[in-house]
């Protein structure tokens, strides 16, 4: 397949800047070998540069479906896949053919995939979330494959100990594992979690059916699994406005899942200090300090409420 076919340069250029150009090449090769493999065509690139390197395509067998290429030396390529196997399905999106050794997944095309955030109703949106949430995680067959939410928290927190540019980050991130630990005595089960379950990840099918896309792969309590779904309903300014819609949320899950008030506040503070850290560990400037201290304070004053 011609190089020119797959990407724009401008987006050869952000593959290479963001893996490297030797990810870029197995890209290419990998292209070449599984479209011919499983008879890929009409391959298109879906323009995303978190983890791994996306395209929709055609399969005479399994109709329309996502080919994804990851680096096999990653740790995300392989908890993704082995959540789908583990989860066989069910609300989540089924796995037709990989070669996880080399980091290539072929995966179902969720058509026409109108994600959750695209609901414009807050009430739905929630009830949604609800429903695929409840009674949605299993036991992991192999645990230790997975890593655990607590090493998650517990990791980004030793990581920004070191960072001395960015004491006040540190500061909250600190009393966010504090937190964590605290939750996880009380609610200590070590469920199979999706690790980044928000509006993004819920896509919607023809069939007027929702499907859950790119876990994570972590191991906890389900209550882990709650707060990413409300972070992504901050909006970019800080708002009385704002501050009522969230109490809102919360009060409506709280009903929803049966899951104490103060319990979802203490999460959703601990995935907003990780959040906004692995911002700054992904390269957050120090001019972008103040916007990322104000979302953290923005949490904390939600945890007080």
């Amino acid at each position: 397949m011609n190089e020119p076919n797959l990407f724009k340069q401008s987006e050869i250029d952000r593959i290479q800047n963001r893996f490297g150009k030797s990810f870029y090449q197995k890209v290419l090769r990998d292209v070449a070998v599984y479209s011919n493999r499983w008879n890929l065509i009409k391959l298109k690139f879906i323009p995303s540069y978190s983890a791994n390197i996306v395209f929709k395509c055609y399969s005479d067998t399994f109709g329309n479906v996502v080919l994804k290429i990851g680096n096999p030396s990653s740790k995300e390529i392989r908890t993704e896949f082995n959540t789908l196997k583990e989860y066989r399905g069910q609300r989540f999106i089924h796995v037709f053919e990989e070669d996880i050794e080399n980091g290539v997944i072929l995966e179902e095309y969720v058509k026409p995939g109108t994600p959750l955030r695209n609901e414009e109703s807050l009430e739905k949106r929630l009830s949604i979330f609800c429903s695929l949430y409840e009674g949605l995680h299993v036991e992991p067959e192999n645990a230790a494959i997975y890593p655990t939410y607590m090493d998650w928290v517990s990791r980004i927190t030793e990581y920004m100990s070191r960072r001395q540019d960015f004491q006040e980050l540190y500061l909250y991130m600190k009393k966010a594992e504090d937190i964590c630990l605290s939750l996880t005595t009380k609610f200590s089960k070590m469920l199979l979690l999706h690790g980044d379950f928000h509006h993004d990840n819920i896509l919607l099918g023809h069939d007027g059916v929702y499907k859950i896309i790119d876990p994570k792969g972590v191991i906890g309590d389900p209550i882990f699994d709650i707060p990413r779904f409300i972070l992504n309903e901050f909006e970019d300014e800080i708002t009385p406005d704002l501050y009522m819609k969230i109490n809102n949320v919360i009060t409506f899950l709280e009903k929803r899942l049966h899951i104490p008030n103060d319990i979802i506040r203490k999460c959703l503070f601990v995935e907003t200090a990780m959040g906004i850290c692995w911002c700054v560990e992904d390269g957050a400037t120090l001019e972008s300090a103040p916007n990322l201290i104000q979302t953290v304070a923005f949490a904390d004053t939600i945890l007080k409420s």
